[in-house]
């Protein structure tokens, strides 16, 4: 039995960026299930062996070649055998950069992945690469990811990634993975290049069809206003995403890739009220008590909080909004007429929204 890290703890490392919290995956060559389970590991996966290490639970897989029998991610089938070569399991992995291992300090590069890294190209191992959908995501998520250390997707791997496109491989992509990917793409500095990539490919049309082409493009700086956000919240990045998108594309988006509902909400109230609050002060009260009250202001703060960050991203002036908001927090109920508290509680909104406005003229 011989054990070899892998995959990004040996990229990252490679480049610079590793620390304490990089995640380590292991790859075992010339064991089985039977051996790894006497020696104390325990098996999650279910696909193919994968398994915890009794102490630091960092993931163990027995090396594995893998056949294509069906459609998608979840079309394959495996071979784990003792007789799995370290290179051939290494051979099966998406790009060059993540096909590198590492033991007692000694790297094993059977595909360059190295040169690769030093040129910042995005490469895939093989044209066994077109047999997993993910990978088209996967791709488009490391562009985000490295967009800071200048790599870009190699041409023969764009040229493949857009044949699955067109050969409706893309097509078996489940939500959950499309959001997975999203999602983590939306938590890099630059998450620009994930649909930008995407784009290019023509994948974009497959895993966002409800949402308009040219929506968030300007004629030299596509996508690129989601980079550099001072936030690091992925679903605030989300709302301003999708900011320019109709209510009713926003909710098809949703139910399609099962996004949470936090992610859901935010967006839906950014789209329906940022032009509003672009210039809140020119509203009536009335108005102004229905913004407050439909995005729920008063008791659901912290998501108003966040709302208020996606208007800031979006160059929205929210002083006013907050002044207001402290107003209305700090009306004494107790002070009001119990026979009809609910519309002596709007009247009471009412009055002082409209003396807020007036103050402000």
């Amino acid at each position: 039995m011989k054990k070899y890290l892998v995959g990004g703890a040996v990229r990252d490392r490679l480049l610079g960026i590793s620390d304490n919290n990089t995640e380590k995956d292991w790859v075992v060559v010339g064991s089985s299930p039977d051996e790894m389970l006497d020696l104390g590991y325990r098996q999650v996966g279910k696909e193919f062996p994968v398994f915890l290490h009794p102490g630091t639970q960092e993931e163990y897989a027995l090396a594995r070649l893998e056949r294509k029998v069906g459609k998608g991610y979840k079309g394959f089938e495996f071979d784990t055998s003792k007789s799995v070569t370290l290179e051939q399991d290494l051979s099966r992995r998406d790009l060059t950069i993540n096909a590198i291992a590492e033991k007692d300090e000694e790297l094993f590069d059977p595909f360059n992945g190295q040169e690769d890294l030093n040129n910042g190209l995005l490469k895939h191992v093989s044209d066994a690469f077109s047999e997993d959908p993910v990978r088209v995501l996967r791709v488009a998520r490391f562009a985000a990811r490295f967009k800071p250390f200048g790599f870009k997707v190699a041409h023969e791997t764009h040229r493949l990634m857009k044949d699955m496109v067109a050969s409706g491989e893309v097509d078996a992509l489940t939500p959950e993975r499309v959001f997975k990917e999203l999602e983590k793409a939306l938590s890099y500095e630059t998450p620009s290049a994930f649909f930008k990539v995407l784009s290019a490919c023509g994948a974009d049309a497959k895993v966002f069809p409800m949402l308009s082409s040219n929506a968030h493009t300007t004629h030299d700086n596509e996508f690129e206003f989601l980079d550099h956000l001072k936030v690091n919240n992925p679903a605030i990045k989300f709302a301003v995403w999708l900011n320019r998108e109709s209510i009713q594309s926003i909710a098809k988006l949703c139910k399609v890739i099962k996004c949470p509902k936090e992610y859901e909400q935010l967006a839906l109230l950014s789209s329906e009220w940022s032009r509003f609050a672009n210039v809140f002060i020119q509203h009536d009260s009335k108005e102004i008590l229905e913004f407050f009250t439909k995005t729920d202001a008063l008791r659901r703060k912290e998501r108003f909080k966040s709302l208020l960050v996606v208007f800031e991203l979006l160059d929205i002036n929210i002083q006013l909004i907050v002044q207001l908001q402290d107003q209305l927090s700090v009306i004494d109920v107790s002070k009001l007429d119990k026979n009809n508290i609910a519309k002596a509680i709007v009247n009471k909104k009412m009055d002082v929204i409209t003396l807020f406005i007036d103050s402000t003229k």
